[in-house]
């Protein structure tokens, strides 16, 4: 066909498979339900590395705090299911806030296509060294004589799980201080304006260190090797916390069986290199891959796990 002196030339149309072949194409989005420098947010800075090397195309991270992981569990569900949206989800967004939020604008299950589990985070119990207690036992003997006046942070939802569990099991009266994320609450609890908070290692251990706060226990089945002094929280005369702070990677609902699957062989490949696994040791989070059938079987699991929590907590949904 010729028009005005130039010669048109018609392709073959672009086949929807053929697109499928070519991912991808352009970069990827990774979206966190957490601020920069906060667990949720650094175990995905460090899987983007080798999983870009994998796919070859940029792997690029985006930060969307703010109601539990709501807000950025919705942007994934409502975005387009073509491979260059991904959820780095926590138990948060898929576990918990279904049963602490009586409107939800997703599904955990139907809004979202499960790719590879990524993780377990460790958590701790930390205080502030105005509270003369050193172990959990010394704490909650130190709340009971200073009954209503001591301030517990929580920046996620295991740490608000966690301390309703501690509060109902031990009668604590405590007055809880919100924060949309671990990273945030760190310079209150360091000034002593918060005195209790369960907390991952990545943003506590530091201050740890320095002495600025004390790690009473380690909320796993043995001791980390982050803070092998630390006791476990069976160690120390507790009942046992049924809940895991876990991770993993979604899509939206919908995407294509070939890039699943092509995310899935990338992202458990990134989970077992070496450089990887030191990196998130260095954080306390536990690699644990998966296939995307026995992710979407845990995060079923998981819903009815969180919701038992929640309700033997006393915690209602707002």
């Amino acid at each position: 066909m010729v028009l005005s002196g130039s010669v048109v030339c018609l392709l073959p149309p672009v086949s929807a498979a053929d697109l499928r072949e070519a991912y991808p194409s352009k970069p990827i989005h990774v979206v966190v339900p957490f601020p920069a420098g906060g667990s949720a947010d650094l175990v995905a800075r460090i899987l983007a590395k080798p999983l870009a090397e994998k796919l070859g195309q940029p792997v690029i991270i985006d930060n969307k705090p703010g109601a539990d992981g709501a807000l950025a569990a919705e942007a994934v569900a409502t975005a387009a299911p073509d491979g260059y949206t991904l959820f780095m989800a926590t138990y948060g967004a898929m576990s918990a806030v279904p049963s602490l939020h009586k409107t939800l604008h997703y599904d955990p299950i139907k809004d979202f296509t499960p790719i590879s589990m990524a993780g377990k985070f460790s958590m701790f119990l930390f205080v502030h060294p105005s509270v003369d207690a050193n172990t959990v036992q010394e704490f909650i003997a130190y709340e009971h004589t200073h009954t209503g006046a001591l301030n517990y942070g929580t920046g996620n939802v295991a740490s608000i799980v966690m301390a309703a569990e501690m509060a109902s099991d031990a009668k604590l009266q405590m007055t809880q201080v919100p924060y949309k994320g671990e990273v945030p609450a760190m310079s209150d609890f360091v000034a002593g304006r918060i005195q209790m908070m369960f907390a991952t290692p990545a943003n506590a251990l530091p201050f740890v260190r320095e002495g600025k706060l004390k790690a009473l226990a380690a909320l796993s089945d043995k001791r980390s090797p982050l803070l092998p002094e630390t006791p476990t929280w069976h160690e120390s005369g507790m009942p046992e916390l049924t809940t895991i702070p876990w991770a993993g990677v979604f899509g939206p609902a919908k995407l294509p069986k070939e890039m699943t699957q092509r995310l899935s062989i990338a992202i458990n490949a990134s989970l077992q290199r070496d450089d990887v696994n030191a990196e998130f040791a260095k954080l306390g989070f536990e690699p644990w891959g998966s296939s995307p059938e026995k992710l979407a079987a845990y995060s079923k699991n998981q819903l009815k796990v969180w919701h038992a929590a929640i309700q033997n907590a006393g915690l209602k949904a707002e």
